[in-house]
C-alpha cells in the first residue's frame, strides 16, 4: 500500500482526504520562496519505502529544534548596507549535544532564527547558514509564527503540560482550532526543510521538545523506514489532565511514529505509557532493561535519561579572569552575610512568589537570621509573554519590597532581586559565593540550576584564593530542591520539599545552613560524582546509541503506510509476510485432492461490533457449503463452551468443532464429544474461584466466566492501569496456590486464565491431521486461519508439519492472521468481512467443481 502525502495542511489537521503520489522529487537544499510554506509534490512522492540513493555516505544526524543554535545580528557595513552577522550560541543545548556524537558524525541543524529576517534576504541568509554552519533556517511568517510558538504551544501545550487546565479564559485560554492549524502547519514546514537536506537511508533525526510532537509523522509519511528519535525536555502530564486536550490522539499517535521517544525522568514516561494504554489501548513491556511498545508491528523504545549541562563551557567561564573579579567584588558585598540563591524564569510555574514567603517565614522564626542570611534571586526574563507573566513580575516585585522593609535596616536587604538580564560570569560568580541553592519550581521538566551550582561550587584554585579560602579546601555545597521538578531524582543527597508547604520550606532552608561542615562535603561530592558522569555529551551518546538499536531491523522489516490526516502510521511486517491473494488460494483449493480447513471461530469470523453473543448466519451457510465438499475437512476453533457450539453449529452435519480452545473436539454432529488431555478432575477449581472472587470484589468492571475445563478472569471493563496491577497480583497468588496442581496460569491482554496443563489451540491442528491420516487422505492444501495470540500455536503446528509425514510433500500451506501485525503467519486479511470473502470463494469454487 503506498502512504498517503498532504499537500493541503488544513485537510490534513481535519482529516479530509488529500491526493496521492508514486515518485519523490529531488528538493533544492535550499528554498527559493522563504517564507511560504512550501509544497511537496505529492503527484511526484514515493512514500511507500525508504528507496531513494544514498549521496552521502558520512553518518549524519539532523537535530530539529524550534531555535538554531545560533547568534544573529545586523549592522551597517563600510558601504552603509546592514549585513547580518551569525555565531554559535554556546548556550544553546543543541550545540552543546554535539559533543556526545563523536567526530565521525556530521550534525545538521534544522529550526528558526531568533531574529526575523526580511523575506528578500532570506535565500541569502539560508545559503550562508547551510555552508557556515550546516544549518538550515526555517522561515515562519510573523503571524503564523506567533499563533504556533505564543499561540498554541505556550497557551495550550505549556500549561497544560505543567498541569494547568484552561478552566477559564484567564487560565491558558480555552482551546483555538486556528492556533492548532497553526501549529500543524509550521511542523509541515520544519517537514519540508528536514527533506530538503535528509539522506533517508543513512541519516538519523533527533526532534526536540513540544514545539514539534507531530512532526514524527510528517517525516514517517515521506520516509517509513526513517530513523528517527524525539525528546521531550517538557513534563508529561497525568492522563487525567492530558486526556483534556481537544488533539489528545492526534499528538499520541504522532509521537508513536518515532523509533525513540525520550523523557527525564521515570514519572514523564510513565504517564505517556498510561496515556496510550487508556485512550489509544496499547501496552508496553520491559526487556532486558529496555521499556517499549509495539505499534502496529513497529517497536517504540522508550528512553529515560535526564540531560546534563556542558562542563567543560562553565569550567572555561570560571577561569576568566572576569568571573575572579566579578566573586571578589560580591565576597566584598556579602562580606559576614550567608548567601542562598535562586535562579528562575520569571514565569507562574517557577514558584518565585513561594520561596519568597518561605524566606519571609524563616526570618520570622529566626530572628537570629536577620542581617546575617540574604536570599539572592535571579529572576531572568519570561519566555512567554502574557497577563499572567505580568502578574508574577508585579508579585514579586512587592513581595520584596515588603519584606525588605519589614526586615531590613541600613547595608541590608534580606532579598535581592536582580530582574535585569546578566552575563553568564556573573551568574556564575553568584553560584560561587552562595553557601545554599533553592529550587521551589512547583512544575519543571528538568531545571539544570542544581547541576550548574555543584560544578561552579567545585570551583578552581584561584577563585579559592579570592574568597580566601585555604589551599585545596573540601568543596561543599547545600542544595533545598522541589520534588515537583525533573533534575530531583537524580539529587539523591539534596533536601527534597513541598514547595506549597511555606513551613517547610522555611525549615529546610534553616536546616541546609546549619548542617555540620562534614556532611555538606558529603553531599557536595555525592552530587559533583553525579553531575560530572552525566553530563550533556554523556545524555547525547545515550541516546544515539538507543537510537542505532531501536533503528537496527529497519532493513528486514516490510512497511505500509496507512491512515488519513495525523492518524497516519506505517505497519512493519516481516518481508515474507503478505496479504493473501483469494485469487491465488482459490487456485490452489482447486488443484487439492485432499483439504485441511481449521478456523479460529470467536473474532474470526463473527461480524465485526459483534459480542459473540449469538452466531453468524453467513458463517454458518459458508461453511455447511465447504463440509458438503467431501474432499475437506473443517474445523472450527472457539473458546466457547461445547453446549455453546453445539446450539449455535446445530445445522453443520459434517463439521468438526474445538470447545474451550482444544480441550473438547467433536468430530462431527453424530461423534462423542472427546478430550484431547486428560484431567482426572477439577478439585483445583475449588482452590482458584475464591482467590478469583476476592479480586473481583476488589476490581471494579472485572468478571469471572466459569468453564467445565478453565476458570477466565476479565477486567476489560476495569480501570486498565488497577486491572493490570491486579492481574499482576492474581497471577502471583494463583500460580502460589496451585503450584502443586496439573494446570497452567496464563495472563493475555485483558484476562488471566488457568487450564488443564498443554491445552492450546494447537492440539486442534494436530488432531485434524490425525483424522486425516487415518481417513488416508494426505492434505495437499492447508489454510488455517485466526486473529489472536491463542491462534498462533495452530500456525506453528501446520508450518512446522510441512517437513514432516502428515502433510504431502506438494501440500500448499496458508497460514493467516487477520490485520497487519507481528505473527508466525504468512498471510493476513484485513477483516472478518476479507475472511468471509474468501471462504465464500473456495465453497463457490466447490460448487463449480460439482457442476
Amino acid at each position: 500500500m503506498v502512504s498517503r502525502s498532504y499537500s493541503n495542511l488544513l485537510d490534513l489537521a481535519s482529516g479530509e482526504v488529500p491526493t496521492f503520489g508514486r515518485e519523490r522529487k529531488r528538493l533544492p537544499r535550499v528554498a527559493t520562496v522563504a517564507g511560504v510554506l512550501s509544497e511537496l509534490d505529492d503527484e511526484n512522492s514515493n512514500s511507500a519505502g525508504s528507496d531513494a540513493p544514498s549521496s552521502i555516505p558520512q553518518e549524519r544526524m539532523i537535530i530539529v529544534g524550534n531555535q538554531l543554535p545560533l547568534r544573529a545580528n545586523r549592522s551597517l557595513d563600510s558601504e552603509g548596507k546592514w549585513k547580518w552577522h551569525f555565531s554559535w550560541d554556546e548556550d544553546s543545548l543543541l550545540l552543546q549535544l554535539k559533543d556526545g556524537l563523536g567526530e565521525d558524525v556530521e550534525v545538521v541543524y534544522v529550526g528558526c532564527l531568533k531574529e526575523e529576517v526580511d523575506p528578500t534576504e532570506q535565500d541569502d541568509v539560508a545559503q550562508t547558514l547551510l555552508e557556515t554552519f550546516k544549518c538550515v533556517p526555517a522561515f515562519i511568517p510573523p503571524e503564523l509564527f506567533s499563533k504556533f510558538y505564543h499561540g498554541f504551544c505556550k497557551q495550550h501545550l505549556w500549561p497544560l503540560f505543567h498541569y494547568m487546565l484552561p478552566l477559564s479564559p484567564d487560565l491558558g485560554g480555552r482551546f483555538n482550532r486556528s492556533l492548532w492549524q497553526a501549529y500543524v502547519s509550521v511542523n509541515k514546514i520544519f517537514a519540508d526543510k528536514v527533506m530538503e537536506v535528509i539522506n533517508p537511508d543513512d541519516d538519523f533525526v533527533w526532534v526536540h521538545d513540544y514545539h514539534l510532537m507531530v512532526l514524527p509523522t510528517f517525516l514517517r509519511k515521506r520516509f517509513n523506514r526513517v530513523k528517527l528519535g524525539f525528546f521531550l525536555h517538557s513534563p508529561f502530564p497525568s492522563s487525567e489532565i492530558y486526556r483534556t486536550l481537544p488533539v489528545r490522539d492526534e499528538l499520541l499517535r504522532a509521537l508513536l511514529n518515532a523509533d525513540l521517544i525520550g523523557f527525564h525522568t521515570f514519572d514523564y514516561a510513565r504517564h505517556f505509557l498510561s496515556c496510550c494504554s487508556r485512550m489509544l489501548g496499547l501496552s508496553y513491556e520491559s526487556k532486558r532493561g529496555y521499556i517499549g511498545l509495539e505499534y502496529y508491528g513497529r517497536n517504540v523504545s522508550i528512553k529515560i535519561l535526564p540531560v546534563g549541562i556542558h562542563i567543560g563551557q562553565l569550567q572555561s567561564v570560571l577561569n576568566l579572569p572576569e568571573t575572579e573579579s566579578k566573586v571578589a567584588e560580591l565576597c566584598d558585598r556579602f562580606r559576614g552575610q550567608t548567601v542562598i540563591l535562586g535562579v528562575d524564569d520569571m514565569d507562574i510555574f517557577k514558584g518565585l512568589s513561594l520561596k519568597l514567603m518561605a524566606m519571609e517565614q524563616l526570618l520570622i522564626q529566626h530572628p537570629d537570621k536577620r542581617g546575617e542570611v540574604v536570599l539572592v534571586q535571579i529572576a531572568n526574563p519570561a519566555r512567554g509573554r502574557g497577563k499572567d507573566v505580568q502578574e508574577v513580575q508585579a508579585e514579586t516585585k512587592v513581595m520584596v519590597r515588603r519584606i525588605n522593609e519589614k526586615f531590613g535596616r541600613s547595608g541590608y536587604d534580606p532579598v535581592v532581586l536582580i530582574d535585569h538580564p546578566l552575563h553568564l560570569y556573573e551568574r556564575i560568580a553568584y553560584y560561587v559565593i552562595a553557601e545554599c541553592c533553592l529550587v521551589t519550581a512547583v512544575r519543571d521538566g528538568m531545571n539544570l540550576i542544581p547541576y550548574e551550582y555543584v560544578i561552579c561550587r567545585q570551583g578552581n584554585d584561584k577563585l579559592d584564593q579570592t574568597m580566601g579560602l585555604h589551599p585545596l579546601p573540601p568543596k561543599k555545597s547545600m542544595l533545598v530542591v522541589s520534588e515537583f521538578i525533573g533534575c530531583s531524582p537524580s539529587l539523591s543527597g539534596a533536601i527534597r520539599v513541598n514547595p506549597w508547604n511555606i513551613d517547610a520550606v522555611a525549615d529546610a532552608m534553616d536546616y541546609a545552613l546549619r548542617v555540620p561542615e562534614p556532611e555538606k562535603q558529603m553531599r557536595h561530592e555525592k552530587h559533583h560524582r553525579y553531575v560530572s558522569t552525566h553530563d550533556v555529551a554523556y545524555w547525547a551518546r545515550s541516546f544515539l546509541q538507543d537510537l542505532e538499536r531501536a533503528c537496527q531491523d529497519h532493513v528486514r522489516r516490510r512497511c505500509w503506510g496507512i491512515g488519513f490526516g495525523l492518524g497516519f502510521r506505517v505497519i512493519s511486517v516481516d518481508p515474507n509476510f503478505r496479504r493473501l491473494s483469494v485469487e491465488h488460494i482459490v487456485s490452489a483449493y482447486k488443484r487439492a485432492k485432499n483439504r485441511a480447513i481449521l478456523l479460529d471461530y470467536d473474532s474470526t469470523m463473527m461480524l465485526p461490533g459483534s459480542i459473540s453473543t449469538t452466531h453468524n448466519p453467513e458463517a454458518i451457510a459458508i461453511l455447511n457449503n465447504l463440509c458438503r465438499d467431501p474432499k475437506n475437512v473443517i474445523f472450527v476453533v472457539s473458546g466457547k463452551g461445547r453446549e455453546t457450539l453445539s446450539e449455535w453449529f446445530s445445522s453443520c452435519e459434517k463439521l468438526g468443532i474445538a470447545a474451550e480452545h482444544g480441550y473438547f473436539v467433536r468430530l462431527n454432529r453424530g461423534a462423542d464429544w472427546e478430550t484431547c488431555v486428560s484431567m482426572p478432575d477439577f478439585d483445583w477449581k475449588q482452590i482458584a474461584e475464591p482467590v478469583m472472587k476476592l479480586y473481583t470484589e476488589t476490581t471494579d468492571g472485572s468478571y469471572i466466566e466459569t468453564k467445565e475445563s478453565a476458570l477466565e478472569w476479565n477486567y476489560q471493563y476495569a480501570d486498565p492501569d488497577f486491572g493490570s496491577c491486579q492481574a499482576k497480583e492474581l497471577l502471583d497468588h494463583l500460580e502460589s496456590v496451585l503450584a502443586n496442581e496439573p494446570v497452567s496460569v496464563k495472563s493475555d491482554p485483558n484476562i488471566v486464565e488457568i487450564k488443564p496443563q498443554g491445552v492450546n489451540k494447537g492440539l486442534v491442528a494436530e488432531r485434524l491431521l490425525e483424522i486425516m491420516q487415518e481417513k488416508q487422505m494426505l492434505p495437499d492444501f492447508v489454510v488455517c486461519v485466526g486473529d489472536d495470540r491463542s491462534d498462533e500455536d495452530m500456525f506453528e503446528v501446520i508450518m512446522t508439519a510441512r517437513s514432516g509425514p502428515s502433510l504431502s510433500p506438494v501440500a500448499e500451506v496458508f497460514p493467516c492472521t487477520v490485520g497487519q501485525k507481528p505473527s508466525k503467519a504468512k498471510y493476513y486479511l484485513e477483516d472478518t468481512c476479507d475472511i468471509l470473502r474468501m471462504l465464500q470463494g473456495l465453497a463457490d469454487a466447490s460448487e463449480l467443481a460439482d457442476h
